[in-house]
């Protein structure tokens, strides 16, 4: 008897599983504001030098005053000439070729009215503060799931959900209301932490409370929620175009699930793996209520002995040492296999941040094109649904990874006038790759252990944050070279994609329990068995010998 067993009698997604799950699915939305808010807080409008005869001047200068004023194709330097108004006029021919670099900018505010980039100038020589701000912010979503997942675990699901909610509540009205780069970047460090105390603790809830049959939903739905936010975010930066506004615009929604702390219930789950057994009873009373169903009294009997057993282990194993990531690497097979899991993380993550914050780069209206690369997630999640327990997971890992690589690499041979159609072939690569980064969540956990698979979870997931902080750069490629992003992020999934077909499936197969487990699981079905099976005398020799 267990957790899963009192469920079945609930009913695995009655209408208290279906009110709850639903409600925390809405924050997912607001994380993704702030995951995403960085395409237009940070935006990078067209620029020039302001000359030296200028004084708040607007963008535009008629075409011979661009011949006269700047080298070409240099926006961060201008000819250090006498402007007299017979040189500005065409009159004088220039008398120097030397250029002098900028000390003051001007702004092209058709697109954006202002932008942290346009008030701290992170434009030429400072180009890259903009780039590293982003990428804080991707090292505090590391940092946040690594703090807020061991808070998750110890002090329970609720009081981590609430905390992280209100430090991002606080922290982004601070980066709103920064005076200059280094506290808004660290406000933003900070708040890009809350996202994984707020979406990661959310989901772990809902899950923790739905059935298994419907697990697989519940975890795409929500991730829906989250592209629904993406394209709200949008709509957002187009009636908003003031950076520090949009800032708070974007936070503010937080604050309608401070109320949820008299709503959403801790894990029924948590508490009984805790041994708050009377608690956990109360929420399962409640649900049954609702649910219009009657728990049977030798269910909550059974609990109660299951929790006294569990604790028993718990105390039986405390003495032995913790599983860690080197238990993954100490064998060959499962070595490859978690060499190749890691770096289909890393992939997954570089390549879905790295084109959701390079939709300024791809030409046309750059709303439109952040609207269509969230949107297109939709059907990503739709397609998972519907074949990731008919084709297996293989099957769509790889061929959604092989599609995006293969979209984005077409890029190269589009003519640079039909920029509709390197957007479509971006957008293509959008919709694979999301995909692509639902399957690998699964895909992971049925691939390693029982004993080490909440290990070997965590180390993907590290891997992935140095994919998602490495990925702002991209955007300063695109800077040198527009089609760069879209080649680097293709060759890297395309390479991800060939790659996962070394990976065992795992649809339908037990997943593997033991070290000596994933030893051996996919040995005989992997495509490179024969380049292996010289060695398989060996390795049961290495097996043998630690289980001894």
């Amino acid at each position: 008897m267990g957790y899963d067993d009192v469920i079945t009698h609930l009913g695995e997604f009655g209408p208290y599983q279906k009110r709850i799950y639903y409600l925390l699915c809405l924050p997912a939305i607001v994380c993704a504001f702030h995951k995403l808010a960085g395409v237009f807080l940070l935006a990078k409008p067209d620029f020039r030098c302001a000359l030296p005869y200028e004084n708040g001047s607007s963008y535009d200068l008629p075409p011979h005053l661009w011949n006269l004023s700047y080298p070409q194709d240099e926006v961060c330097a201008y000819y250090d000439v006498e402007y007299s108004e017979e040189y500005l006029n065409g009159s004088l021919p220039r008398s120097s070729n030397a250029t002098k670099s900028c000390s003051r900018y001007v702004y092209d505010q058709s697109k954006y009215l202002n932008s942290a980039v346009t008030e701290w100038d992170m434009v030429c020589s400072r180009s890259l503060l903009s780039a590293t701000s982003d990428s804080l912010f991707m090292l505090g979503v590391l940092l946040g799931s690594f703090i807020f997942g061991q808070m998750s675990d110890k002090l329970g699901r609720k009081p981590t959900f609430f905390a992280s909610l209100v430090i991002q509540l606080i922290f982004g009205v601070l980066a709103a209301v920064a005076p200059e780069y280094f506290s808004y970047t660290i406000s933003r460090m900070i708040v890009g932490a809350t996202t994984s105390g707020v979406f990661l603790v959310a989901y772990v809830i809902a899950l923790e409370m739905v059935g298994s049959s419907y697990r697989l939903f519940a975890g795409v739905a929500m991730q829906m929620f989250f592209s629904v936010g993406f394209m709200l975010t949008a709509g957002f930066a187009y009636f908003i175009h003031d950076w520090r506004w949009l800032q708070i615009a974007l936070t503010l929604p937080g604050l309608l699930f401070v109320c949820y702390y008299w709503i959403i219930p801790e894990s029924a789950r948590w508490l009984l793996l805790k041994g708050r057994k009377d608690e956990a009873f109360v929420i399962i009373e409640k649900a049954a209520k609702e649910n219009r169903v009657e728990i049977p009294s030798e269910i909550y009997e059974q609990l109660v002995d299951e929790v006294a057993e569990k604790k028993k282990q718990d105390e039986l194993t405390a003495s032995q040492p913790a599983a860690t990531v080197f238990d993954l690497l100490r064998f060959p097979n499962l070595r490859r296999k978690t060499l190749l899991i890691f770096f289909d993380w890393f992939v997954n993550s570089g390549v879905y941040y790295g084109l959701s914050w390079n939709t300024n780069n791809l030409g046309g209206n750059q709303l439109v094109n952040f609207m269509i690369s969230g949107a297109v997630e939709i059907p990503g999640y739709v397609l998972l649904l519907f074949t990731l327990n008919r084709w297996g997971r293989r099957s769509i890992l790889c061929g959604t990874m092989m599609v995006a690589g293969v979209s984005l690499l077409a890029t190269i041979f589009v003519p640079a006038d039909l920029n509709w159609l390197i957007i479509a072939c971006a957008m293509i690569g959008k919709l694979a790759i999301t995909a692509s980064y639902g399957t690998i969540y699964i895909f992971s956990a049925e691939q390693f252990p029982t004993v080490v698979r909440n290990v070997g979870l965590g180390a993907s997931s590290m891997v992935a944050r140095v994919g998602g902080i490495l990925a702002p750069y991209l955007k300063l490629l695109g800077e040198i070279w527009r089609p760069l992003p879209l080649i680097i992020c293709g060759a890297l999934s395309l390479t991800a994609g060939l790659l996962s077909l070394l990976l065992p499936e795992t649809l339908n197969k037990p997943m593997p329990e033991t070290i000596e487990d994933g030893e051996n699981f996919g040995k005989k079905t992997a495509p490179q068995e024969s380049a292996e099976e010289g060695g398989s005398q060996e390795l049961a020799g290495m097996l043998n010998e630690k289980s001894g």
